[in-house]
């Protein structure tokens, strides 16, 4: 697992409680998974924690996390 420079600079400083053991979890094991017209996937897991689902995005390359963030629209 990789983290885009957009991660690393604007994302996780905004949302240090979205941890790097979350994200493994998710991508381990997503409720769902979509390919965007633009070959980025987005994932989508639970967070019992917080009891909120989390969003993920991952580059083209299917291993660089692009950003994550909780997904208040979400509904499966």
């Amino acid at each position: 697992m990789k983290f885009s420079e957009h991660f690393v600079n604007n994302v996780h400083p905004k949302r240090p409680y979205i941890t790097v053991d979350m994200i493994e979890e998710i991508l381990e094991n997503p409720v769902r998974v979509e390919l965007q017209d633009d070959k980025r996937m987005k994932l989508w897991g639970f967070s019992s924690k917080y009891n909120k689902y989390i969003r993920i995005v991952m580059l083209e390359d299917g291993e660089t996390i692009h950003t994550a963030f909780f997904d208040r629209n979400f509904k499966l």
